[in-house]
């Protein structure tokens, strides 16, 4: 019992210990891939270089959700934590990762013209603010039956196939002689380079830093959860806000990169709505079908009355945010109000009941404002235009 609980006790320390090269990796990764997608979206449609790139980076998440969603097809009884794990993603991006993005364009934009700003995104953005409120609104009829099944794989998976398709059809950017020059020096660089070379260079950067995050992103969780459980932090907190937080550190880190330059604050927001899209369908068609592996037999999850509100409550949150890019931009008060309302159900979860009704009344506003304005959003405008020339 003493030689399994020393050897317990070593791997812990070992696992703890090696966050001093999983977090410079993790770190090293995120860049390789920016520097990648800032190259590429001259190549190709900027949302579909945001989209390669938002799968790599949730690599880690994916691989998260699938040992959890695999381990509940064992044991009924850990579907809460599969759940929890989900909708915590989620709920950190809107709730963190865009107020995050917004306040870090802001400091530097108030460094600069010493005047608040909005993040302003560009007409064919509206792709990806439409294709995040495709899956929400399939996924508010999977809240309303109450279970999960191998057959909602369906609907969702077709829904990002379709998002992925219109990114396909747009092309790429036409001012990269203006734009050049606000890359980085090694993006600018690839560009310069001789279209082999360059289309090559490309190609090995994301392919070296989807490499780096694939290996160090298992060692990486386990070194965080070796060191949240010294810290005595509970299984279920981990799973819902420590994993996430974790696993969607390389999107920040990008986000962050991209958020400081203040003029490419709109690709760092994308860059997280194409994380939105990924997890709520991709990610979640992924759950019900190694569920359905791992219990050998062909059942759904099925949602008890707490796990419907955590999805509910998800729902309305990512909703809200979709209402809120309808207009194209991300302002100071929608930013701060996203980031006050994570935070409070963060910290005290007994409020997340009240909450839901606070994104409800917020939801109900934004869309009595669309109609008293008798005028289609700018991103309705906008998508219709794309759709337009891409399909006329």
């Amino acid at each position: 019992m003493i030689l399994k609980l020393i050897k317990a006790t070593t791997a812990a320390s070992a696992a703890a210990w090696s966050a001093l090269w999983t977090f410079p990796s993790i770190l090293l990764s995120a860049f390789v891939i920016a520097w990648a997608a800032e190259a590429a979206q001259f190549l190709m449609a900027q949302g579909l270089a945001l989209a390669i790139l938002a799968w790599l980076q949730t690599l880690p998440e994916f691989a998260v959700e699938a040992v959890i969603a695999w381990q509940a097809g064992k044991d009924p009884s850990q579907t809460h934590l599969a759940i929890a794990n989900f909708t915590g993603s989620l709920r950190l991006l809107v709730g963190l990762g865009w107020p995050m993005i917004y306040f870090v364009a802001a400091a530097f934009g108030w460094k600069r013209e010493r005047k608040f700003i909005s993040v302003e995104l560009d007409a064919e953005h509206s792709v990806e603010v439409f294709g995040l409120f495709l899956p929400i609104a399939y996924f508010t009829f999977i809240w309303w039956k109450g279970t999960l099944s191998i057959w909602d794989s369906i609907p969702l998976t077709a829904s990002y196939v379709l998002y992925l398709f219109i990114l396909w059809k747009i092309p790429p950017r036409d001012d990269a002689g203006e734009a050049l020059e606000d890359l980085g020096v090694i993006p600018r660089t690839i560009l310069k380079m001789p279209p082999k070379r360059r289309n090559a260079s490309i190609w090995i950067l994301f392919i070296a830093g989807g490499a780096i995050l694939f290996f160090a992103a298992h060692p990486f969780l386990n070194s965080m959860l070796a060191i949240a459980t010294s810290l005595g932090v509970s299984t279920f907190v981990f799973v819902q806000w420590v994993a996430p937080f974790l696993s969607e550190f390389p999107e920040k880190l990008s986000a962050f990169y991209w958020a400081r330059k203040v003029k490419t604050a709109n690709v760092a927001l994308m860059n997280m709505v194409s994380s939105n899209i990924n997890q709520w369908s991709i990610l979640s068609a992924m759950i019900p079908i190694l569920f359905v592996i791992s219990a050998g037999e062909l059942r759904p999850l099925v949602f008890d009355v707490h796990q419907r509100d955590e999805i509910l409550l998800t729902i309305l949150q990512s909703f809200l945010g979709f209402l809120l890019l309808l207009n194209l931009q991300l302002k100071v008060h929608e930013a701060a109000a996203l980031f006050v309302l994570w935070l409070v159900q963060f910290a005290v979860p007994s409020w997340r009941g009240p909450i839901i009704y606070v994104y409800l009344a917020w939801c109900v506003v934004e869309l009595l404002r669309l109609v008293i304005g008798r005028q289609a959003p700018p991103a309705w405008r906008a998508l219709r235009t794309t759709l337009g020339e891409r399909f006329a």
